[in-house]
């Protein structure tokens, strides 16, 4: 009964670690540009090298800076895009970002200024065909294009304008687009900057 119960407890404890190393666990500091090739064992997901300062890409256990949010994005709880950038950051109601990330920009922009999100949709499907998830959608301009962020359940990032479609679509790989999914509820202010 003993070796029973030593063994069940060495299954549990294994199924933690292995929930903990999970790689679609969202990271709060993640910084990677989409489509990076990923390697957090040895902290290759830092191609600027921020971990260690020396440009060699390789963690010293520290968090890499983000980059600053924007300037005149606002204050509070909100999502910045900024679209020059193709860059987003999610900012908590200290104004500090907790997480940033580069995205696949639309082939159709929002123009500069707040909004809120409007809707989400678990999954769906791109205009490209592709299975997607964690759709947040934040606008409808007056031609009736939608704009929000997703993620290819496949991790591809599309080319906007090989689609030859006006969409409002904005990719994130899908480890940012859970970040995001978890962040943006409904009524969260998205401020899209230029």
């Amino acid at each position: 009964m003993a070796a029973l119960t030593a063994a069940a407890l060495a299954g549990v404890g294994f199924l933690a670690f292995q929930a903990e190393a999970a790689p679609d666990k969202p990271q709060a500091s993640h910084a990677s540009p989409p489509g990076a090739a990923k390697d957090e064992d040895k902290g290759k997901d830092d191609p600027a090298g921020a971990g260690t300062g020396d440009g060699s890409g390789k963690d010293s256990g520290a968090q890499a800076a983000l980059p600053e949010v924007p300037a005149g994005s606002g204050a509070g709880k909100r999502v910045v895009y900024a679209v020059g950038q193709k860059r987003v950051w999610l900012v908590g109601a200290d104004g500090k970002a907790t997480h940033s990330f580069e995205v696949a920009p639309s082939a159709v922009n929002p123009v500069p200024g707040p909004y809120a999100v409007t809707s989400r949709s678990a999954t769906g499907t791109g205009s490209d065909g592709k299975a997607i998830e964690h759709v947040v959608r934040f606008h409808t301009n007056p031609a009736g294009v939608v704009f929000g962020f997703s993620a290819a359940v496949d991790g591809s990032l599309p080319d906007p304008a090989a689609a030859g479609k006006k969409t409002g679509a904005v990719r994130e790989t899908p480890a940012d687009g859970r970040a995001m999914w978890d962040f943006a509820l409904n009524g969260t202010k998205v401020v899209v900057v230029a």
